[in-house]
């Protein structure tokens, strides 16, 4: 059955004409750099931009267009990623090195310029090469135009809470060395909250974030994970707070005392200082859900802290400190997860397409490689074989001579071919955990297989979780779209009952998706954007090794419908 033209064949064209209304050009220049900062007794070279950890914050209002200047002058291949940002018919702008466009060298620099279409709220920019990710990253806060207001009561403040994890090391250095050993990357030493690991950790006492609040008043947390491995659960002591959006879509109010947030993903939460004066600790923690899987997945223990101080507090005060969730609390975790909704009629709502024209049923997971040259694999798993992973029993391998978008565009044949498989090769029992080290399912072939799609059809992937080598929580992030999750579960997937539950009225949208641990997510999106579009487990760590693929979506019948050619000052390979 056909959809009607003016909802979904001229909506990418609706979308661009709307913002030529009240936007503004906001332009930056990010100096990229190396440069040293003190953290848990150690003083440490860090690459980052503008001497900041976290980096600046883009403040922009929906419509606008921005203009990013990057001086790549550190030592590293660079690109940066403008998270959740939907990039219509700039895809040349998106930033996954190899995907979008070739790195930016060190020693010279590359323009982004992109639009903001009909998002609202937080996402966030970080690099997309290697671990850089650790240390190079800052919030990116969309508000409404001008004379248009949020859909809830406004605060008092806006204030951006960035996570992140911190490794007293050579961020490229864990990376390399992992690939080298063909092993997991060693587990960060702390997790910070605005850059500061909080007073738990060794010679931290005075590297804590603080906030101070009014009694009484209302304030916004955008609530950003930036690690790069971790999800984490965030909490302030004796405080409940309201989930208004997630990934720049908003919600219906959602009150809760811990938000779980995997990485690459936002929540926006409404805190009101409504306790004694006095101050309270803010924590962050790992939500480990792979510990205790065949491998034996380790993980950071520790908690960050922050603090929330309420004026006219005494200085002399002990902050009181919340009850931190035990690191496999998947109960919680799921809860969360699950019981978020979309708010129905608020701004940039799309309903629920009804109609699915390609279909996918996609496995995720790890598994091993056969040990590469110039690899010991001495270490964790087996000794002889390196670890990997994949999608669909493919385990994709980046191109190193041309973007993929360029190949696209350009029509460079034998960069990739279009044969990524909508089901898995093999069925068999995905979460069961006697499968564990079945060598005929062990080992995935190598390879740049991606998905080819028409311009406006839609598209859904149950996204299903394997117990290969071991179960784990898989964060899976879409580049340039929003997508409706119609529901998430344990076990095996089961489309006789599953189906039947899928909320098909407000479902929540995000651009990255938590896997549940040993279970399944759906997902809806509609493929309206031209251009080639990665998709990612957003654990760096299993990214680097094959947990990837990525889609073409063909040009439109129209040139407002057609992808442009790409800037002049595009870096080459």
């Amino acid at each position: 059955m056909g959809r009607p033209v003016f909802l979904f064949a001229s909506s990418l064209l609706l979308m661009v004409a709307a913002t030529t209304v009240s936007a503004a050009t906001v332009e930056h220049s990010f100096y990229v750099k190396n440069f040293s900062v003190t953290r848990l007794c150690n003083r440490q070279v860090i690459t980052a931009v503008n001497d900041s950890l976290p980096g600046p914050s883009l403040r922009v209002r929906e419509g606008d267009k921005l203009i990013i200047h990057v001086f790549n002058m550190s030592p590293y291949n660079m690109t940066i990623h403008w998270h959740g940002v939907f990039q219509l018919l700039s895809a040349w702008a998106d930033g996954p090195e190899m995907i979008t466009q070739c790195a930016i060298r060190p020693g010279n620099k590359f323009t982004y310029k992109f639009r903001i279409i009909n998002q609202e709220g937080t996402l966030f920019w970080h690099a997309h090469s290697s671990f850089l990710r650790a240390t190079v990253h800052g919030a990116i806060i969309i508000r409404p135009r001008v004379r248009h207001s949020y859909p809830f009561p406004t605060p008092y403040r806006e204030v951006p809470i960035v996570l992140g994890e911190w490794w007293n090391a050579n961020v490229v250095d864990v990376e390399t060395r992992a690939l080298a050993l063909g092993v997991g990357p060693n587990i960060s030493n702390a997790y910070t909250i605005n850059g500061w690991p909080g007073d738990l950790y060794p010679c931290s006492q005075n590297q804590m974030y603080k906030h101070r609040v009014k009694q009484g008043k209302t304030y916004l947390l955008r609530i950003i994970n930036a690690a790069v491995n971790s999800h984490l659960f965030y909490k302030i002591a004796n405080h409940n707070m309201t989930v208004v959006a997630v990934d720049a879509r908003y919600t219906n109010p959602y009150v809760t005392d811990v938000v779980v947030i995997s990485p690459g993903q936002t929540v926006d939460v409404l805190l009101t200082a409504n306790q004694p004066v006095g101050s309270y600790y803010m924590t962050a923690n790992n939500y480990a859900s792979a510990s205790g899987t065949a491998v034996g997945v380790p993980f950071d223990p520790t908690t960050s802290r922050g603090v929330i101080i309420y004026q006219g507090a005494s200085s002399s005060t002990t902050p009181l400190m919340p009850v931190v969730p035990a690191f496999n609390d998947t109960p919680t975790a799921h809860k969360f997860f699950t019981e978020l909704t979309s708010l129905v009629g608020g701004p940039h709502w799309v309903p629920v397409p009804l109609n699915v024209d390609h279909k996918m049923f996609v496995t995720v997971g790890m598994g091993l490689d056969v040990c590469p040259p110039n690899v010991s694999c001495l270490g964790r798993p087996p000794v002889g074989a390196a670890l990997s992973a994949s999608m669909n029993n493919v385990s994709f391998v980046s191109p190193t001579s041309l973007s993929l978008l360029q190949a696209f565009f350009f029509n460079v044949g034998g960069v990739y071919t279009t044969d990524f498989p909508a089901n898995p090769p093999v069925q068999f029992d995905y979460t069961n955990p006697s499968i564990n080290f079945d060598p005929p399912l062990l080992f995935a072939p190598k390879g740049t297989r991606i998905t080819k799609v028409k311009f406006n059809s839609t598209v859904e992937m149950v996204m299903q979780n394997t117990a290969i080598i071991g179960v784990e929580n898989h964060p899976m992030h879409l580049h340039g779209f929003d997508f409706y999750v119609l529901a998430q579960g344990f076990g095996n997937f089961n489309p006789a009952t599953d189906t039947l539950n899928y909320n098909l009225v407000n479902p929540q949208m995000r651009n990255t998706v938590s896997v549940p641990v040993g279970g399944w997510a759906v997902i809806r999106f509609v493929a309206n954007n031209p251009g080639v579009w990665f998709m990612h487990c957003h654990f760096d760590g299993h990214m680097s090794i094959g947990l990837s693929t990525a889609f073409i979506v063909e040009n439109g019948p129209t040139p407002d419908t057609t992808l442009p050619p790409p800037p002049t000052d595009l870096p080459q390979c």
